[in-house]
C-alpha cells in the first residue's frame, strides 16, 4: 500500500505483462498516443466522501452509462507532461508540481474538486513504479502522462457534478519531429475565437480544443499547418497557436530579447513557456511578457526587428513559425528556417529534462522505481 496524508493508493498489477522483446518493439517506434503501459491510476471524489478508493489497476476500457453528465456537458479537466530516462539512470518527471497546480486551477473553473498536489503525485509516483520500464531511452522520446477528471455522475440534469473520476494514464511518445524540426506555416483566425474573457481559455478542458477544431480545418484548407488565435474583441492581438503558446524573438545573438504575449485569462498558462522564459533569462537573453498585434508581426518581420518566431508546448517543446498567411496577406519569418536562438533554448530544455545538463531550478522530480 502506498499513501498520503488523505489518500491510500490500493496498488493491484496486472497479472499479464508485456514481454521484454515485445515492448522494446513498441518503444522502438511508439508515435504519439497510440500505445499505453500496463497500469493505470483511478481515484474517486463524492460530495458526501470526498476523495477516495484511489488504486492502481490494469489500463483497460471504461464503462460508462449513456446518462453520464460529462458525456452531455463536457465537466472535464486534464493535463499532459512527460517522464524521462535519465543520462544517469533512473526516471524523473519534467515540473509535476507546476502541473498539479495548474490542473487544481483547471478544476475550479469547471466547478470540479480539486485533487491535492500530494495525490497528484503520488499517483505519478505509484504508477511509474508498476510501469517504468515504458520510459523509453532512445533520444528526444519519453513517457507522456494524461492526469484527467471528469464528471461521472449519471444524470441529465445541469449542475456540478456530485461523482468525479480522477484517471491517470501513460503513453510512450516518439520525437515529434522523427526527420528534424520542422517550421509550420500559420493561417490567422480572424472568423473564429479560441477564448474570451470571462471564458475556459486559461483552463486545460477538451471543450477548448474541441472548439478550435473548425479553424485547424480552416488552416488546412489554406494550406497552413496551424491556426494562430486572435483577441475576441479586436481580432487583432496574437495570442496563441492552436493549442501552443507563442513567442517572439527580436534582434539576434546575445542581444535578442524574447516576448510572449502576456497571460490575460484568455491563454493557457503553459509549463513549457514558463520554463524558457527562464532558461532564456539564464542564457542571458531578455525576456519579457507583453503583446504584439497582427500589423506589428509583419511590420517587424519586413524591416528585419523581428527575427524568429515559435510555439512552444509540452508535445514538441519548441516549434519554429516559418510563414503567416491571413485573408489580408502573408509574410515570411526571418529566412523561414528553425531559428539560431530557438534551437539553442530547445537544447538547454531538453539537456535539463533528460538530466544531461544541471538542474538549477530543481524542476525534475525524481520518481520511487525499482528494477
Amino acid at each position: 500500500m502506498s499513501s498520503t496524508p488523505t489518500l491510500t493508493f490500493e496498488v493491484n498489477r496486472s497479472k499479464v505483462r508485456t514481454p521484454a522483446a515485445e515492448r522494446e518493439r513498441l518503444l522502438a517506434d511508439p508515435g504519439f498516443g497510440r500505445i499505453f503501459t500496463e497500469h493505470m491510476v483511478r481515484i474517486s471524489w463524492t460530495a458526501d466522501r470526498g476523495w477516495h478508493g484511489a488504486a492502481l489497476i490494469p489500463y483497460a476500457p471504461l464503462t460508462l452509462d449513456p446518462g453520464t453528465s460529462v458525456l452531455h456537458y463536457a465537466q472535464a479537466v486534464f493535463e499532459g507532461l512527460k517522464a524521462f530516462r535519465q543520462g544517469g539512470g533512473g526516471v524523473a518527471v519534467f515540473r509535476p508540481d507546476r502541473h498539479a497546480v495548474r490542473f487544481r486551477n483547471s478544476a475550479r473553473r469547471l466547478a470540479l474538486p480539486e485533487l491535492p498536489e500530494e495525490a497528484f503525485l503520488e499517483a505519478i509516483d505509484v504508477l511509474l513504479a508498476a510501469d517504468h520500464e515504458w520510459v523509453p531511452s532512445a533520444a528526444e522520446h519519453s513517457l507522456y502522462l494524461r492526469p484527467m477528471m471528469f464528471a461521472s455522475e449519471v444524470t441529465l440534469a445541469v449542475h456540478p457534478a456530485v461523482n468525479v473520476t480522477f484517471l491517470l494514464i501513460a503513453s510512450p511518445s516518439g520525437s515529434y519531429f522523427p526527420r528534424g524540426v520542422k517550421p509550420v506555416s500559420v493561417w490567422l483566425s480572424e472568423d473564429f475565437s479560441r477564448a474570451a474573457p470571462g471564458g475556459t481559455g486559461e483552463a486545460k478542458t477538451g471543450g477548448n480544443y474541441a472548439g478550435g477544431l473548425l479553424a485547424q480545418a480552416q488552416a488546412s484548407a489554406q494550406g497552413c499547418d496551424q491556426v494562430v488565435w486572435l483577441d475576441s474583441r479586436d481580432h487583432r492581438w496574437i495570442e496563441e497557436m492552436g493549442g501552443m503558446n507563442l513567442c517572439f524573438v527580436y534582434g539576434r545573438g546575445n542581444q535578442a530579447r524574447l516576448m510572449t504575449p502576456a497571460l490575460t485569462g484568455t491563454l493557457l498558462p503553459g509549463v513549457t513557456r514558463d520554463s524558457l522564459l527562464t532558461i532564456g533569462s539564464d542564457l542571458g537573453y531578455a525576456t519579457e511578457e507583453g503583446r504584439i498585434s497582427v500589423d506589428e508581426w509583419r511590420h517587424g518581420c519586413e524591416d528585419g526587428s523581428l527575427t524568429e518566431v515559435f510555439a512552444c508546448g509540452t508535445a514538441a517543446v519548441i516549434t519554429p513559425v516559418a510563414a503567416v498567411k491571413s485573408a489580408r496577406g502573408a509574410w515570411t519569418v526571418g529566412d523561414g528556417g528553425a531559428g539560431e536562438v530557438s534551437m539553442r533554448l530547445r537544447r538547454a530544455l531538453i539537456d535539463i529534462q533528460r538530466g544531461a545538463a544541471l538542474d538549477p531550478h530543481e524542476w525534475l522530480y525524481h520518481v520511487r522505481v525499482s528494477d
